[in-house]
């Protein structure tokens, strides 16, 4: 009777083992993918970081956005009301016209008022701005947007306390201004991939032709 008792202590002793071991699978490497999906895809799954991080994304992009819709219809702002580019003003000749100082002062000031420099500066406004409010497109942002923010560095010129002329340049740092701190955002933003927060960057993401093409993320 010993070992007949033994036999059913072993057998109650392994029994929870068993019916355990099935829900541990509940947690192997397998099932996480699909609950990380879930709290990326959902609204309410969004933490604050996240949230802010979209926020500026947003708020940079409406930098970018406004500054080209004031330029195109003059809405008073930075331009005068009857000077925009749909009247048939220019929105480079003001600002590239009036660089008297660094080393591509006069490269910048010959290309004031071009018609192909007009185009870029525009639609660099528009794209850069419009990628980052939906939040897609972001790697191409960045990519512009630093280069743009690179070029009016130049023509600003901080490292200068002169103008050409001997007047004071007014810079306040030699090295870190608006353009750059914009730049390194966009960056930021773009290697962060937080269009898929509060945007539309995970649809985008989704579509075959950015599936093959990644630099268009």
């Amino acid at each position: 009777m010993s070992s007949s008792h033994g036999h059913r202590l072993i057998t109650r002793f392994h029994l929870p083992n068993r019916r355990t071991a099935p829900q541990s699978d509940v947690t192997t490497p397998a099932a996480l993918p699909a609950a990380a999906d879930t709290r990326w895809s959902t609204s309410a799954s969004v933490r604050p970081a996240e949230a802010a991080t979209a926020g500026l994304r947003v708020l940079l992009g409406v930098v970018f956005l406004w500054a080209f819709l004031d330029k195109t219809f003059g809405l008073g702002y930075a331009t005068h009301s009857g000077k925009g580019w749909a009247d048939g003003g220019s929105p480079t000749e003001g600002f590239l016209s009036h660089v008297n100082v660094g080393p591509m002062a006069s490269t910048l000031r010959g290309w004031a008022g071009a018609g192909w420099a007009d185009w870029l500066f525009m639609l660099g406004l528009f794209g850069i701005g419009t990628a980052l409010i939906l939040g897609i497109g972001l790697r191409l942002a960045a990519a512009a947007g630093t280069a743009m923010m690179g070029l009016m560095w130049i023509a600003e010129w901080p490292p200068a306390k002169h103008l050409d002329s001997g007047a004071p340049s007014m810079s306040t740092n030699p090295f870190a201004d608006y353009h750059l701190v914009y730049a390194a955002a966009i960056v930021v933003l773009a290697t962060a991939a937080v269009g898929s927060r509060l945007g539309l960057g995970a649809r985008w993401a989704a579509l075959p032709t950015v599936r093959r093409n990644p630099w268009l993320l």
